[in-house]
């Protein structure tokens, strides 16, 4: 693996890791955290450029899933708290 592809995926693994942190659930921050590490390190032997860049692939949608998961847990959190006597 070229070192620049080495730095992207460090990024790409970093990046995964702050997006994972932003959900307000608990449970669902420990296991996002939890998958992110595990595939990472399941995956870090792999030197067969075909397979890093379907990996990679793969993290990036990972990525833009929890982005948006993240987003829509915000917004029921704000919808529920809006109607909620409790909070």
């Amino acid at each position: 693996m070229a070192a620049s592809s080495g730095e992207h995926v460090l990024s790409l693994y970093r990046l995964l890791l702050k997006e994972s942190k932003k959900f307000p659930s608990y449970n669902y921050r420990t296991y996002a955290l939890r998958r992110v590490r595990d595939a990472f390190r399941e995956n870090r032997t792999v030197e067969d450029p075909k397979v890093v860049e379907e990996l990679l692939n793969r993290a990036r949608d990972s990525l833009a899933l929890i982005q948006r998961q993240v987003l829509v847990q915000k917004n029921i959190d704000v919808v529920t708290c809006g109607f909620c006597r409790v909070c």
